[in-house]
């Protein structure tokens, strides 16, 4: 994990999920085919971020990320304000109000 690397700020760090290598029906796509991911899963957060914390699952600008390789393991680097969204994972039936 990203224990060497803390970000500062309104900094997170992430690791992208893989793009996917296959499509629905099948078919096998090369590297460079895939779309780049915009999911990640949040390792450690900056002291300024308000609303994110570590083992979320964001969803972050397409190209607004810095990308880095430590010791073997890559991560992005995020600013608080280029996150879209989380992705909220739900256990169980939705409920739903009336």
């Amino acid at each position: 994990m990203a224990s060497s690397l803390q970000p500062m700020a309104e900094w997170i760090v992430a690791e992208a999920e893989e793009a996917a290598t296959k499509t629905a029906s099948g078919i096998y796509l090369p590297d460079k085919a895939a779309e780049k991911p915009q999911v990640a899963k949040v390792l450690k957060v900056g002291a300024k971020v308000k609303d994110i914390k570590a083992g979320d699952r964001i969803v972050y600008k397409n190209y607004s990320t810095t990308d880095l390789k430590l010791d073997g393991t890559e991560y992005i680097l995020v600013k608080e304000e280029d996150v879209l969204a989380k992705v909220q994972t739900t256990v169980g039936p939705i409920k739903i109000k009336h």
